[in-house]
């Protein structure tokens, strides 16, 4: 008789295997390498991607760099999906389920200030609009405080460092100039995805 006839695998929690614990680790693993953003459609419908598209059209125009454009976009799917991942696992206590409500609430103070800005001359308050960036990023930052790197954070700093900078924001909301057709194509798409509930 094999000395391991009567060896059983357990799966329940606590006997050494825990199903759901692996899939999570499995699921931060792969967003971890997610870069490209064929692998990100996956996780974000087209009207998003199509958003981000537009975000990273923007990003390269104002720096001429290809690259920093790039990054920023892969830092904001990335974040994106690590949040998604750790809601979908319960992984957010209380506290940081309040917070998630008062970010949601925020970012769509930002998405409806940013959308008013485009459609209304002579509305534009680049001081004003940077302040609920640094308030978006901040509430963003206790959110992820357990459960991310401080690389992953310092990704989060540099999203919202460049987008809420006073110097950015002036220049792409200055009517009439290269940035004009893309910031009412974002203006839009922010619109339907704040009425479709995605944001």
């Amino acid at each position: 008789m094999s000395k391991h006839k009567d060896k059983k695998v357990s799966a329940e929690p606590g006997n050494g295997f825990n199903s759901k614990g692996l899939g999570l680790r499995v699921q931060k693993k792969l967003a971890s390498k997610m870069s490209s953003k064929a692998v990100a459609k996956v996780f974000i419908d087209e009207p998003t991607g199509q958003l981000l598209d537009n975000v990273y059209s923007l990003v390269k125009e104002y720096t001429s760099d290809k690259k920093d454009a790039e990054k920023i976009i892969k830092y904001i799917i990335k974040v994106t999906i690590k949040i998604a991942i750790a809601y979908r696992n319960d992984q957010f206590n209380g506290e940081e389920i309040s917070l998630i409500s008062d970010f949601k609430k925020k970012f769509r103070t930002l998405i409806m200030t940013i959308t008013s800005f485009v459609e209304v001359d002579f509305t534009f308050d680049s001081q004003y609009l940077s302040k609920l960036f640094l308030e978006c990023s901040t509430l963003l930052q206790q959110i992820l405080a357990r459960h991310t790197t401080e690389k992953t954070k310092g990704k989060v700093d540099r999203v919202f460092t460049l987008l809420g900078d006073q110097s950015f924001l002036e220049a792409v909301f200055k009517p009439d100039t290269n940035y004009s057709p893309l910031m009412s194509k974002i203006s839009k798409q922010l619109d339907e995805l704040m009425e479709s509930g995605t944001l």
